[in-house]
């Protein structure tokens, strides 16, 4: 019997920064861990930060370095589409942001929004294709840096994007790490691009996630634009607290 309802898409999203593979102050390697916990969060599309493409040193030093990029590696048959965006390139190897989805990627660009100095950052704008009755799900990993002029300008930088790239009416969602402990990005985003972030939406304020063990700082964020209806997923600390010095977030979205 038809409800009168128009049907609907559900999804779980999953942010995490990966530390590029180990430990808090670096001590292990752990990326296998780490890859059995994104796995048991179940999320149908997952915005990494801090992946490593390859390390030319790390793969001859440790005997469990994947022979793969370490986004393969997670990716592995969970989630058969993914994009990677290569922020930073020195003389042994590199790392960016990664997207790794159960829907295939149509399109995907990283964008450069590095400023002066050593700070390598990007925005990796990935176009999903989904089934009906959703079409398109225009989802951006997002790593900024630590300096508030920087993050401002590549805030700005992220506004022109979604503005110049996001057809009018196609939903939208924006995660990753922002650094942003001042929290500016909340007012920002909402005045130059709709966007809202679900934690706010659903609890009045942001969560904490920096430091894992004992989050203080709320610089992890999942903004969205057009969505018909989300809500934030509690994490466990255990293992999370061990494996980055950041808490991963997730939620439940509906198209």
């Amino acid at each position: 019997m038809d409800s009168g309802h128009p049907p609907t898409l559900r999804l779980k999203v999953l942010t995490v920064n990966i530390h590029k593979g180990f430990s808090v102050f670096n001590r292990r390697f752990i990326l296998h861990e780490l890859r059995d916990a994104v796995r048991a969060a179940a999320a149908d599309v997952v915005f990494l930060q801090e992946v490593h493409g390859a390390h030319a040193l790390h793969s001859e030093r440790l005997l469990d370095w994947p022979s793969a990029p370490h986004y393969e590696f997670l990716a592995d048959t969970i989630w058969p589409a993914y994009a990677y965006g290569r922020n930073a390139v020195y003389p042994h190897g590199d790392h960016g942001n990664a997207l790794l989805s159960k829907f295939p990627i149509g399109r995907y660009r990283n964008h450069d929004v590095s400023l002066t100095g050593d700070e390598r950052r990007g925005l990796l704008h990935c176009v999903l294709h989904l089934p009906p009755p959703a079409d398109e799900l225009h989802a951006i990993c997002v790593h900024l840096g630590l300096a508030r002029h920087h993050r401002r300008d590549q805030l700005a930088g992220l506004c022109r994007m979604v503005l110049s790239e996001v057809p009018e009416g196609a939903p939208v969602i924006v995660a990753g790490d922002f650094n942003d402990w001042q929290k500016r990005a909340h007012d920002m985003l909402r005045e130059c691009a709709g966007m809202t972030e679900v934690f706010v939406r659903a609890h009045g304020r942001a969560e904490r996630t920096f430091p894992s063990h004992w989050p203080m700082l709320a610089l992890d964020r999942i903004y969205v634009k057009n969505i018909a209806a989300c809500a934030p997923v509690a994490m466990p600390r255990r293992p999370w607290a061990h494996l980055s010095d950041h808490r991963p977030l997730a939620a439940e979205i509906r198209l």
